[in-house]
Protein backbone atom coordinates (compact mmCIF):
# COMPACT_ATOMS: atom_id res chain seq x y z
CA UNK A 1 0.00 0.00 0.00
CA UNK A 2 1.31 3.00 -1.03
CA UNK A 3 1.92 5.85 1.82
CA UNK A 4 0.27 9.23 0.80
CA UNK A 5 2.32 12.53 2.05
CA UNK A 6 0.03 13.00 5.03
CA UNK A 7 0.88 8.93 6.70
CA UNK A 8 4.57 10.27 5.96
CA UNK A 9 4.54 13.26 7.57
CA UNK A 10 2.99 11.08 10.77
CA UNK A 11 5.27 8.03 10.94
CA UNK A 12 8.40 10.94 10.88
CA UNK A 13 6.79 12.65 13.68
CA UNK A 14 6.10 9.69 15.65
CA UNK A 15 9.87 8.91 14.77
CA UNK A 16 10.72 12.12 16.30
CA UNK A 17 9.08 11.83 19.03
CA UNK A 18 10.39 8.59 19.96
CA UNK A 19 13.75 9.51 19.85
CA UNK A 20 13.28 12.98 22.09
CA UNK A 21 11.62 11.06 24.47
CA UNK A 22 14.73 8.54 24.73
CA UNK A 23 17.09 11.15 24.68
CA UNK A 24 14.98 13.04 27.33
CA UNK A 25 14.99 9.60 29.31
CA UNK A 26 18.80 9.17 28.98
CA UNK A 27 19.61 12.83 29.77
CA UNK A 28 17.54 12.86 32.74
CA UNK A 29 18.22 9.49 34.42
CA UNK A 30 20.95 7.89 33.39
CA UNK A 31 23.56 10.00 31.31
CA UNK A 32 24.00 13.71 31.16
CA UNK A 33 27.12 15.85 29.50
CA UNK A 34 28.19 19.07 31.32
CA UNK A 35 30.83 21.68 30.50
CA UNK A 36 32.77 22.83 33.27
CA UNK A 37 32.83 27.02 32.58
CA UNK A 38 34.97 27.90 35.13
CA UNK A 39 38.83 27.39 36.99
CA UNK A 40 36.81 26.98 40.51
CA UNK A 41 37.88 22.91 40.31
CA UNK A 42 40.98 23.67 39.21
CA UNK A 43 43.09 21.28 38.70
CA UNK A 44 40.57 18.10 39.42
CA UNK A 45 39.26 19.55 36.23
CA UNK A 46 39.56 22.51 33.93
CA UNK A 47 37.50 25.24 32.58
CA UNK A 48 36.26 24.01 28.91
CA UNK A 49 36.69 20.06 29.59
CA UNK A 50 33.45 18.35 28.95
CA UNK A 51 32.25 15.96 31.17
CA UNK A 52 30.09 12.61 31.29
CA UNK A 53 28.35 13.01 34.54
CA UNK A 54 26.63 9.67 36.20
CA UNK A 55 22.95 10.52 37.03
CA UNK A 56 22.44 7.28 37.70
CA UNK A 57 24.54 6.13 40.91
CA UNK A 58 22.19 9.16 43.22
CA UNK A 59 19.34 8.47 41.44
CA UNK A 60 18.12 10.02 38.01
CA UNK A 61 15.40 13.30 38.37
CA UNK A 62 12.80 14.56 36.11
CA UNK A 63 13.40 17.98 34.14
CA UNK A 64 13.96 20.71 36.51
CA UNK A 65 12.25 22.91 33.77
CA UNK A 66 10.04 22.65 30.51
CA UNK A 67 12.34 21.55 28.06
CA UNK A 68 13.90 24.30 25.80
CA UNK A 69 12.73 26.55 28.60
CA UNK A 70 13.23 28.17 31.73
CA UNK A 71 10.49 27.64 33.45
CA UNK A 72 11.05 25.48 36.68
CA UNK A 73 8.62 22.60 37.15
CA UNK A 74 8.67 20.47 40.36
CA UNK A 75 10.91 17.67 39.70
CA UNK A 76 10.96 13.91 41.26
CA UNK A 77 13.68 11.95 42.20
CA UNK A 78 14.00 7.73 41.53
CA UNK A 79 15.87 5.61 43.73
CA UNK A 80 19.94 5.88 43.08
CA UNK A 81 22.33 2.86 44.03
CA UNK A 82 23.99 5.47 46.95
CA UNK A 83 23.45 8.96 48.78
CA UNK A 84 25.85 11.27 48.23
CA UNK A 85 29.39 10.79 50.29
CA UNK A 86 31.80 12.97 51.88
CA UNK A 87 34.45 14.03 49.03
CA UNK A 88 32.03 13.59 46.28
CA UNK A 89 32.62 15.48 42.90
CA UNK A 90 29.03 16.58 41.97
CA UNK A 91 27.36 18.60 40.00
CA UNK A 92 23.54 20.30 41.42
CA UNK A 93 21.49 22.63 40.32
CA UNK A 94 22.59 26.18 41.72
CA UNK A 95 20.50 27.67 44.61
CA UNK A 96 21.61 30.80 44.23
CA UNK A 97 23.91 33.75 45.99
CA UNK A 98 22.39 34.55 49.16
CA UNK A 99 19.19 36.71 48.18
CA UNK A 100 17.78 35.05 45.06
CA UNK A 101 17.12 32.04 43.01
CA UNK A 102 18.47 31.97 39.82
CA UNK A 103 17.43 30.26 36.55
CA UNK A 104 18.20 26.99 36.53
CA UNK A 105 22.39 26.40 36.03
CA UNK A 106 24.32 23.68 37.03
CA UNK A 107 27.23 24.57 38.96
CA UNK A 108 30.50 21.67 39.94
CA UNK A 109 31.99 21.15 43.54
CA UNK A 110 33.50 18.96 45.92
CA UNK A 111 31.15 17.77 48.90
CA UNK A 112 33.06 18.91 51.97
CA UNK A 113 29.55 18.42 54.63
CA UNK A 114 26.95 16.06 54.86
CA UNK A 115 23.62 16.65 56.49
CA UNK A 116 24.32 17.42 60.39
CA UNK A 117 27.82 17.86 59.46
CA UNK A 118 29.82 21.30 61.68
CA UNK A 119 32.12 22.28 59.46
CA UNK A 120 35.00 24.60 60.29
CA UNK A 121 38.16 26.28 58.26
CA UNK A 122 40.84 27.87 60.30
CA UNK A 123 43.36 29.11 58.40
CA UNK A 124 42.17 27.53 55.41
CA UNK A 125 42.62 24.01 56.98
CA UNK A 126 38.97 22.03 56.95
CA UNK A 127 37.29 20.51 59.45
CA UNK A 128 34.23 18.65 59.68
CA UNK A 129 33.38 17.51 63.44
CA UNK A 130 36.66 18.52 64.60
CA UNK A 131 38.10 16.27 62.57
CA UNK A 132 40.58 17.78 60.22
CA UNK A 133 40.44 17.13 56.36
CA UNK A 134 42.82 16.05 53.71
CA UNK A 135 42.82 18.28 50.79
CA UNK A 136 41.66 16.71 47.40
CA UNK A 137 44.79 15.60 45.38
CA UNK A 138 44.71 18.18 42.90
CA UNK A 139 43.46 20.63 44.95
CA UNK A 140 45.44 24.18 45.20
CA UNK A 141 45.40 27.83 46.72
CA UNK A 142 46.51 30.60 44.16
CA UNK A 143 47.57 33.20 47.19
CA UNK A 144 50.51 32.24 48.96
CA UNK A 145 49.32 33.59 52.31
CA UNK A 146 45.87 33.34 54.57
CA UNK A 147 43.61 35.75 55.35
CA UNK A 148 44.67 37.22 59.05
CA UNK A 149 42.10 35.53 62.09
CA UNK A 150 39.37 38.56 62.40
CA UNK A 151 39.30 39.59 59.25
CA UNK A 152 35.85 39.31 57.71
CA UNK A 153 34.71 39.10 54.28
CA UNK A 154 30.50 40.77 54.11
CA UNK A 155 30.07 38.70 50.78
CA UNK A 156 30.42 35.33 52.52
CA UNK A 157 27.64 33.30 53.62
CA UNK A 158 25.14 33.78 55.98
CA UNK A 159 24.85 37.35 55.88
CA UNK A 160 26.24 39.16 59.18
CA UNK A 161 28.57 36.43 59.71
CA UNK A 162 32.10 37.42 60.80
CA UNK A 163 33.61 34.67 58.45
CA UNK A 164 36.03 35.14 55.33
CA UNK A 165 37.22 32.44 53.19
CA UNK A 166 40.12 30.64 54.81
CA UNK A 167 38.47 31.35 58.62
CA UNK A 168 35.37 30.15 58.58
CA UNK A 169 32.45 28.90 60.60
CA UNK A 170 32.05 26.91 62.87
CA UNK A 171 28.40 26.50 60.89
CA UNK A 172 26.15 22.93 61.02
CA UNK A 173 24.60 21.71 58.05
CA UNK A 174 21.01 22.19 58.38
CA UNK A 175 19.31 18.37 57.92
CA UNK A 176 16.09 17.47 57.81
CA UNK A 177 14.15 18.13 61.04
CA UNK A 178 16.91 20.07 62.45
CA UNK A 179 15.30 23.19 64.61
CA UNK A 180 16.67 26.54 64.06
CA UNK A 181 16.35 29.58 66.91
CA UNK A 182 15.46 32.43 65.54
CA UNK A 183 16.24 35.90 67.04
CA UNK A 184 16.75 39.07 65.50
CA UNK A 185 20.04 38.70 65.88
CA UNK A 186 20.32 36.38 63.13
CA UNK A 187 17.46 36.39 61.18
CA UNK A 188 19.15 37.89 58.76
CA UNK A 189 21.28 34.62 58.82
CA UNK A 190 18.23 32.73 57.93
CA UNK A 191 15.37 33.90 56.25
CA UNK A 192 16.53 33.63 52.55
CA UNK A 193 16.97 29.97 53.30
CA UNK A 194 13.84 29.69 55.15
CA UNK A 195 12.19 31.35 51.75
CA UNK A 196 14.03 28.92 49.88
CA UNK A 197 11.97 26.27 51.29
CA UNK A 198 9.03 27.71 50.12
CA UNK A 199 7.84 29.84 53.54
CA UNK A 200 7.40 33.51 53.78
CA UNK A 201 9.89 34.86 56.65
CA UNK A 202 9.53 38.58 57.76
CA UNK A 203 10.50 40.51 60.32
CA UNK A 204 7.82 43.25 61.63
CA UNK A 205 8.54 45.80 64.70
CA UNK A 206 10.90 43.19 66.00
CA UNK A 207 9.13 39.89 66.02
CA UNK A 208 9.14 37.16 63.47
CA UNK A 209 7.09 35.78 61.18
CA UNK A 210 6.79 32.52 59.52
CA UNK A 211 3.91 32.64 57.13
CA UNK A 212 2.73 35.09 58.93
CA UNK A 213 3.00 33.46 62.01
CA UNK A 214 4.87 34.97 65.43
CA UNK A 215 7.28 32.62 66.12
CA UNK A 216 11.04 31.86 67.58
CA UNK A 217 11.98 28.79 65.29
CA UNK A 218 12.07 27.19 62.86
CA UNK A 219 11.90 23.26 61.46
CA UNK A 220 14.09 22.52 58.11
CA UNK A 221 12.33 20.49 55.50
CA UNK A 222 15.38 18.72 53.81
CA UNK A 223 18.22 17.60 53.57
CA UNK A 224 21.64 19.81 52.69
CA UNK A 225 25.09 19.31 51.85
CA UNK A 226 28.35 21.70 52.12
CA UNK A 227 29.51 22.17 48.81
CA UNK A 228 33.79 23.77 47.67
CA UNK A 229 35.87 24.04 44.79
CA UNK A 230 39.05 22.76 44.68
CA UNK A 231 40.65 25.72 43.68
CA UNK A 232 40.05 27.25 47.31
CA UNK A 233 41.28 30.92 46.42
CA UNK A 234 38.83 30.65 43.03
CA UNK A 235 35.80 29.64 43.96
CA UNK A 236 32.78 31.15 44.56
CA UNK A 237 31.11 28.10 46.98
CA UNK A 238 28.85 27.57 49.52
CA UNK A 239 31.45 29.81 51.65
CA UNK A 240 29.88 32.20 49.61
CA UNK A 241 26.29 31.53 49.03
CA UNK A 242 25.15 28.79 51.39
CA UNK A 243 24.01 25.42 51.84
CA UNK A 244 22.99 22.54 48.35
CA UNK A 245 19.75 20.48 48.96
CA UNK A 246 20.49 17.22 48.51
CA UNK A 247 17.65 17.04 46.11
CA UNK A 248 19.27 19.10 43.50
CA UNK A 249 22.11 16.97 43.30
CA UNK A 250 21.99 16.10 39.62
CA UNK A 251 24.61 13.14 39.14
CA UNK A 252 28.60 13.18 39.49
CA UNK A 253 31.69 13.48 36.46
CA UNK A 254 32.84 10.53 35.54
CA UNK A 255 35.73 11.20 32.95
CA UNK A 256 36.34 14.29 30.27
CA UNK A 257 35.09 13.24 27.31
CA UNK A 258 36.64 16.54 25.41
CA UNK A 259 38.59 19.58 26.02
CA UNK A 260 38.95 22.87 24.61
CA UNK A 261 39.16 26.27 25.28
CA UNK A 262 35.85 28.12 26.37
CA UNK A 263 36.68 31.59 25.82
CA UNK A 264 37.02 31.24 22.01
CA UNK A 265 33.44 31.40 20.15
CA UNK A 266 32.87 28.63 17.53
CA UNK A 267 32.92 31.33 14.80
CA UNK A 268 36.54 31.40 15.10
CA UNK A 269 36.40 27.26 14.24
CA UNK A 270 40.05 26.96 13.32
CA UNK A 271 41.31 28.52 16.67
CA UNK A 272 39.00 26.37 18.23
CA UNK A 273 40.17 23.01 17.30
CA UNK A 274 43.38 24.24 17.75
CA UNK A 275 42.64 25.35 21.36
CA UNK A 276 41.88 20.92 21.64
CA UNK A 277 43.36 19.81 25.11
CA UNK A 278 43.99 15.95 24.12
CA UNK A 279 45.78 15.30 27.04
CA UNK A 280 42.72 15.93 28.79
CA UNK A 281 40.48 13.48 26.82
CA UNK A 282 39.64 10.17 29.14
CA UNK A 283 40.98 11.76 32.38
CA UNK A 284 38.80 10.20 35.30
CA UNK A 285 37.14 12.35 37.91
CA UNK A 286 37.74 11.40 41.17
Amino acid sequence: MKKTPASKSFVFIKELFYTCAAVLFINSFVLASFEVPTRSMEDTVKAGDRLFVNRLIYGGTTPYTIPFTSIRIPHFRAPGFRGVERGDVIVFDWPGDRVEKPKQMWYLKRCIGLPGDTIRIDQRTVYVNEQKLQNPEHSKFLRSFSEPAGYWNPRIFPRGARFSEDNYGPIVVPQKGMTLLLKQENFDSWDVFIQREGHSAAMVGGRILIDGLETDRYTVARDYLFAMGDNRDDSLDSRYWGFVPVEDVIGTPMLVFWSWNPKIPLYHFGAKLRSINPSRIGTIIH
